[in-house]
This record gives C-alpha cells, structure tokens and sequence, in this order.
C-alpha cells in the first residue's frame, strides 16, 4: 500500500491540501472465519485491512486529507480533514493508514518557547477503516468489550455527542524541562486531563539524563453518553492514572525503565478508535485501555551501530491486570501478561535519502502458571506476531 498527496505553496497566508492512502492484499487467509474454540476473529489480521468488513480486500482505499490552511505570522490555523498528533487523539501505529480527524485545528507559537494548539473536532476516520463517522458514531466501531456488570457493551451506535474539543499547551521555558497539559473534552461523554513533566538532563559532553511524570484524570460528563446504563459509554464516574520515566541515552545507547499505575478509581476509558495509550508504558501492539487496578513495568534498550542508521531496540513488559472475571476492572477480559518487542530499522542514505525500513516482533506471554481457559488466551496472549 501507499498514500498520495498534494499540497500547494502557500498564496497570502493560505494552503490547500489533499491527501489519499490505500491497500492491496498480496496474500492472507480467510479472516472471515473464527477461531473453533472462542468463535472469535484474530483482532490483529482484521486491523490490517477494514474492521468494519472482513471480507474486504481489494477496495481499501480513503480519502484521508482534505484541508484549507491559513497561515499566519506565529502559527496557522486549518479547517477540514487532517492528520494531528496529540497524546488522547493522534495517528495510532502499526497500519498503512493512520487515524485521521476533520474539523478546525490551531497551532500558535506566539509565546516564547511555548506552543499552544488545539480546536473542535466532529470527524473521526479510525485506523483500520474505510469511511468516515461522526464523533459520537466513532466511539464503538471497534470491539466494545464488557459493561461493568458484565453484559456486552451496547454503546455502539447509542453514545450521543456534539463533538471533541482539545487543547494542549507545550513549555521549554524551563532549561533541559518540557512540561505538557492536554484537555479533551467529549461533550456529554467525558473529560480527560493530562500533565506531563519531562527532563533532559546533560551529564556529559554526549549523554543525557532522562527522567518524567505523568498524570492523567478522566471524569464523566453529562450522561456519560447515553441516559441508559446499557447503552452509556461512561458508566463509572472516574478514573485517575499516574506514571514515571527514567533513563539514559547517548548518540549510540538509549535505555529506559517505565511504570504506570491506573488505580482502582475506575476503569481508565479512552475510545481506542482515536489513538493508543499516552503511557510511558505503552508498547506496540497493545493497550492498557479499558483497564483499572494496573501495575505496568517497561525495559527498553535500544542502539544504533556505529557510523550506520541500523537501530535495533528491544522492550520488555510486565503487566498485572485485574482478574479477567471482573468486568467492573477489566472491560475486554485480558489477562495478565509479559510483552516482548524486537524492532529493527533502517534508513537509507543517498539516492533512497528518506526512505525507511522496520522488522517488528512481538511475544506475548501469560502471567503466571495456572491454566485460563482459551477464550482469555487465544489472540490475546501465548501467541507472537
């Protein structure tokens, strides 16, 4: 697959852009049919071409961009679909079409060392799929897990919206300190608060000290999405996470140690349909969404070969989750796990300048000894990809 785009020179400030990806199969089995023993679709084949339509592929294509931008002396303002990257609402990875949003977006830089962004969104075209849906009929196109008492979420469909406003202010001001605050608000759904502190520290002529915090506190709005319990996407009135960062890098070695805890507050709900997890834990391939009373420790240890652009890194992940019979805690059942991730990149120099490579592998692994039955493992853990 690939993706086309234009985008004219800027004529008085303003920009017009257009944009469109799309993807072929080469080979793949029958993702139609489910497993024998959980009658459950394999969650990450069906992402790699229309979620919405197994049976789809050959017509896998979508106007992502389309957009008139205004530029002006310290900052622009766009209207129209576009692509944004913010830590509730960004590209997600791992697919050949990214998340893409519609609607009005702003950057300002007019404050020293600050920058300033944000605006109303309607428009959401999830990763994995081929239309565009509204705000609130976005929220539920994936798999919508488990209510709290344990029936199938019906919020798909019934969430009721007007639209997503953000705003998000980014700070240098402080020397070798970034410091980040993020605001999404879903009308009538919820709304989630992000602060973020991160430190760059010098310790020599060529390493760093890396080291930050995060905190992040949703609380429901509204009717939480829909005046029926059955039918709302919000049922419990918060949840409340925090998590930490530390480590070390130079121009060849970078190392880190992550943990984030979501507490028992609530079930931490973040439509999956709008991007991944903020967490410094997050690792590729899966999320911690829908979770609460969590426990998450990341490794990660990367290189670049010498006087080369090869980057070989590799994470490990431990994740201790509520039990899988405790919906109230755990909304798509997941046990607890170990992840391992292996990638492997490349950039290329001279004629091929611009052009990258990636090998990624993931294991997962189940906590523990004590046999689950398969609807808790298969396409969910004991299983590499």
């Amino acid at each position: 697959g690939g993706g086309i785009k234009f985008e004219t020179a800027s004529f008085k400030g303003f920009q017009l852009g257009i944009s469109g990806f799309f993807t072929f199969n080469i080979g793949s089995s029958d993702l139609t049919i489910p497993d024998p023993l959980t009658k459950q679709r394999n969650r990450y084949e069906i992402g790699l071409y229309d979620i919405t339509d197994p049976e789809n592929k050959s017509d896998i294509d979508r106007l992502e961009e389309l957009f008139i931008k205004y530029n002006f002396k310290k900052g622009s303002l766009t209207l129209g679909k576009q692509l944004i990257n913010t830590p509730f609402v960004n590209l997600q990875d791992g697919r050949m079409r990214p998340t893409e949003v519609g609607g009005i977006w702003t950057e300002i830089n007019s404050l020293s060392k600050t920058k300033i962004e944000g605006g109303w969104l309607n428009q959401i075209a999830p990763r994995g799929t081929v239309r565009w849906y509204s705000a609130e009929a976005s929220i539920g196109v994936y798999s919508g897990g488990l209510n709290i008492d344990g029936s199938r979420s019906n919020y798909t469909g019934n969430t009721k919206s007007k639209g997503l406003g953000l705003i998000g202010i980014t700070s240098q001001s402080v020397k070798n300190l970034t410091l980040k605050f993020w605001n999404l608000y879903t009308e009538n759904v919820f709304n989630a608060s992000l602060l973020q502190a991160d430190l760059k520290k010098p310790i020599d002529k060529n390493s760093y000290l890396i080291a930050g915090a995060q905190i992040i506190n949703i609380q429901k709005t509204g009717n939480g999405g829909n005046d029926e319990l059955n039918k709302r996407y919000m049922q419990q009135q918060a949840a409340l996470t925090f998590g930490a960062n530390l480590g070390w890098e130079n121009e060849q070695w970078k190392t880190s140690f992550s943990f984030n805890r979501i507490t028992a507050k609530g079930r931490y709900l973040m439509p999956r349909e709008w991007g991944r997890d903020p967490f410094y834990t997050f690792m590729s391939r899966e999320r911690n969404e829908g979770l609460a009373d969590v426990y998450a420790y990341v490794i990660k240890l990367g290189y670049t070969l010498p006087k080369t652009t090869f980057r070989p890194t590799v994470s490990y992940g431990i994740f201790n989750l509520p039990d899988v019979d405790d919906p109230s805690m755990n909304k798509y059942a997941m046990p607890s796990y170990h992840q391992l991730n292996l990638d492997i990149r490349y950039d290329f120099q001279g004629l091929l300048s611009g052009l990258g490579a990636q090998l990624p592998y993931v294991h997962k692994f189940k906590s523990g000894e004590e046999p689950i039955q398969p609807v808790y493992t298969i396409n969910k853990v004991e299983m590499g990809l």
